[in-house]
This record gives structure tokens, C-alpha cells and sequence, in this order.
């Protein structure tokens, strides 16, 4: 949609621009503000196209969880299924009907969790897992 807008108003602009041009009067008392003034346009346009390009904002990586962390402190898939769960705000019965589980299992999973991450209560064990990179 913005391209179209875009190559609508450059038509127009052209459009604009040659007519101004066809006039004999003006192109011959105006010769040099017109040429001034399209050298403008396209120094303007070149610098928005650079400017957009060598500005704009790396694409962030995507994120992988730092499994060297999950291998050192020894986080299995369903712990950090589980912790994944936890982050995303979810209770002990949400998670074990997600994973289809008992909620006895979660509770496990989370005790583990906290052994591991040296936690005592979930903000915890979120804050330090984010820390550490192991979710986002």
C-alpha cells in the first residue's frame, strides 16, 4: 500500500514537473532553479533510500534457548518445557493438562527446576532462567 502511495505521489510530482517545464516562459527565465531544485528532489530521495537502509535496525537473532547453560545445569527437554510454561504465566494444573501430565509431575518438574536454578519461588527461578538466557 505504501508503494503504491509512494509511486502515485512520484507520478504526480512528474506530472507536476513537466508541465511546469512546458511552459516556454518559465523554462527559459527558470532554466537553472529547475534544474536546482530536480537535483534537490533526487539528492532528498537518494538520502531517504540510503538513510533507510544503512540505519535501519538489525534483524535479531533467533533465540536458541543458550543450551550450554540448559547442558551445564543439567535442564531436561521437560524441565524446560515446564519452565517455558512457568514464564508464560501458567499454573501447576494448566501446565499438567498442557503436557498431559499429573500435577504432582509439574510439581516435581518445578522443584527440580528451582535445585537447578537455585531458586525459591517461580519470579525466581523466571528471573534467573531469563538471565541466563534460557527463555526469552
Amino acid at each position: 500500500m505504501k508503494r503504491v502511495i509512494l509511486y502515485g505521489a512520484l507520478l504526480a510530482a512528474g506530472t507536476v514537473a513537466l508541465q511546469w517545464l512546458d511552459y516556454q516562459r518559465l523554462a527559459r527565465t527558470q532554466f537553472a532553479d529547475i534544474y536546482i531544485v530536480l537535483i534537490a528532489v533526487a539528492f532528498l530521495a537518494l538520502g531517504i533510500f540510503l538513510g533507510a537502509r544503512l540505519l535501519a535496525a538489525p534483524k535479531p537473532l533467533p533465540f536458541d534457548g543458550n543450551p550450554e547453560v540448559q547442558s551445564t545445569l543439567g535442564i531436561s527437554p521437560r524441565e524446560l518445557t515446564v519452565l517455558h510454561e512457568l514464564a508464560a504465566g501458567r499454573s501447576n494444573k494448566e501446565i499438567a493438562a498442557e503436557l498431559g501430565v499429573s500435577p504432582n509431575t509439574v510439581k516435581t518438574h518445578i522443584a527440580r527446576l528451582f535445585a537447578k536454578l537455585e531458586a525459591k519461588r517461580r519470579t525466581d527461578a523466571i528471573a534467573k532462567a531469563r538471565e541466563l538466557g534460557i527463555v526469552p
